[in-house]
């Protein structure tokens, strides 16, 4: 190694060399690789794989295709096409941030990390991947396949969301990120995280900097990125309650728009199965008869695991009778309205509706 040539320097050339052949050209969001267009995919690629993706962001641009489209969206729409995808907070997120920009920005993404950075659900990294894939702006990023490369690159042991991990992390980023061809280096070591420096089963014998590599000369691939201090979830349960009338419809509660499940629509709670009330409307008097008991199911969140008890009971309409349409529908079984669900009841529903 020549001493005239930095080791970052070589970084980037050997993974961009890899990009080149090896890398993925082909993704949708590529394809006019607008700031709104690549904004939407990285939201929508938070903690979520390509593979699953791809799909949802084709179906999302189809109808919101622009970003004063997506801002004058109702917000039920926005939720109903990102019902699946998890995580529904980023949707609610991106949608305000579409009104944001048409407000604030004239309708236009702002051009630097630190104004993009304004905008709700937009951190350093996200800021820094649509500067760089879209506009012309170097800058660095720190998504989860960034940081298993690097921790491993340089046998970086603890977890990376330590403040000061972090911290050296994006220092070292900041540093391997090139001031030519920044673009497609940043393109390039999400594909090497995401295709070759993987989580589970790293294929290191085609990796690009196997030869530098700390983790692999040390033989401790499976130690990095260090991992975060594990504690026992608690379990809560609830009972969730079907009301189904004779024409196919459940009736649905719009959640509030902050917390568990945010602006989806939801099945009415109870605090137990035998109860004569729904937790949120009091005044509807649950019938005794023709109650059915589901089938338990648990739905994991990242901080706790939900216990759901659905139980089933047939109603007349004059048994809930709802006024306030703005919070409260009966929603037909065959998913014909465009509404946000919660995903344990989209499976529920799903699951009657093919009995």
């Amino acid at each position: 190694m020549s001493s005239t040539v930095k080791p970052d320097s070589i970084f980037a050339s050997r993974l961009l060399r890899w990009f080149d052949h090896h890398g993925r050209h082909d993704l949708p969001w590529q394809d006019n690789p607008t700031p709104y267009r690549v904004w939407v995919s990285e939201i929508m690629l938070q903690q979520t794989q390509v593979s699953t993706v791809i799909p949802y962001y084709l179906r999302f641009m189809q109808r919101f295709p622009d970003v004063a489209t997506l801002a004058r969206a109702d917000t039920d729409q926005v939720l109903h096409l990102w019902t699946g995808l998890g995580y529904y907070a980023r949707a609610r997120n991106l949608h305000k941030a579409a009104q944001t920009i048409r407000d604030k920005f004239a309708g236009e993404l702002p051009t630097s990390v630190e104004q993009l950075q304004t905008l709700a659900g937009i951190g350093q990294s996200t800021a820094g991947a649509i500067a760089a894939l879209s506009l012309g702006v170097r800058a660095p990023i720190l998504d989860g396949n960034v940081k298993r490369v690097l921790t491993r690159f340089h046998a970086i042991a603890d977890y990376p969301e330590q403040a000061a991990v972090k911290q050296r992390l994006w220092e070292i980023a900041e540093s391997f990120t090139p001031k030519k061809r920044f673009s497609e280096f940043t393109q390039a070591i999400m594909d090497l995280g995401a295709t070759v420096c993987t989580r589970s089963s790293p294929r290191c014998t085609e990796c690009p900097l196997q030869t530098d590599c700390k983790a692999l000369l040390s033989n401790s691939i499976a130690s990095y990125p260090g991992k975060k201090p594990r504690k026992i979830l608690p379990v809560k349960s609830v009972t969730m309650f079907i009301l189904q009338n004779n024409r196919a419809e459940v009736l649905l509660e719009k959640r509030p728009a902050s917390g568990i499940w945010g602006s989806l629509y939801s099945l009415p709670e109870a605090e137990d199965a035998n109860a004569s009330q729904l937790t949120s409307i009091h005044h509807i008097v649950l019938p005794t008869k023709n109650r059915e008991a589901l089938k338990q199911f648990r739905h994991s969140f990242s901080h706790y695991h939900l216990d759901i008890n659905p139980v089933r009971i047939k109603v007349g309409a004059q048994d809930c009778a709802i006024a306030d349409s703005n919070r409260w529908l009966w929603y037909p079984l065959n998913h014909s309205l465009e509404v946000g669900l919660a995903a344990p009841v989209k499976k529920l529903l799903s699951s009657l509706l093919h009995e």
